[in-house]
This record gives structure tokens, C-alpha cells and sequence, in this order.
């Protein structure tokens, strides 16, 4: 399984429209792509420093994730035309490798 984590810097005013919008239209339109096992949408506590949202994202495999995202899927970011007019600048994705299952506490 592979992590995705899709991190953009949001414009001041527009934290809780582009929520709502990642929330209705992105969150389930990854939910239907093939190989994508899940995902959630994270926003920070504070806006110091303005605000940043994270769309963390798990998939099967690098094929799925190929398939998702094309070729240059290790450092190209996906997102709708339409989602620019909310951020500060083109987001930036990382991904990674689960080591072990997460703890319950």
C-alpha cells in the first residue's frame, strides 16, 4: 500500500468553501477510482501561517496510482482547474509506505 498525501497552501477567506468542495466532489470521486483504498481531508489547527489542507490518500499500488495520476505520478499533483482559484500556489504531493498497522490506544 502506498500513502499519497496531496498538501496545498489555501488563500485567506477561502478555507471553508475549498473544504466544502474537496469534501462533496474529490473525497468521493477518489472513493470510485480503481485502486484507491481510502482517503480523508485534513485541515490545520492554526492560521499563522495561513491555512493548509491535506488530502491523504491510500493506494493498492504503483499501478493504481499510475492509473490515477499518469506517469509522473511520484511528483505530480492532481487537481480540477477550477480548485487554483482557492490556493496560494499548485499543491505539492509525497508519498509513502504504511510499516506497520496503526496502533489503537
Amino acid at each position: 500500500m502506498i500513502v499519497r498525501i496531496w498538501a496545498g497552501q489555501v488563500l485567506a477567506g477561502r478555507i471553508e468553501e475549498f473544504c466544502a468542495h474537496l469534501t462533496a466532489q474529490v473525497l468521493p470521486e477518489l472513493g470510485r477510482t480503481d485502486g484507491c483504498l481510502g482517503g480523508e481531508l485534513l485541515r490545520s489547527v492554526s492560521d499563522e501561517n495561513g491555512h493548509r489542507v491535506l488530502v491523504v490518500s491510500r493506494w493498492r499500488d504503483e499501478e493504481a496510482l499510475r492509473g490515477y495520476a499518469g506517469p509522473m505520478w511520484r511528483i505530480r499533483p492532481v487537481w480540477a482547474e477550477g480548485e487554483l482559484r482557492y490556493l496560494a500556489h499548485p499543491p505539492e504531493v509525497t508519498h509513502f509506505l504504511q510499516i506497520g498497522a496503526p496502533a489503537t490506544l
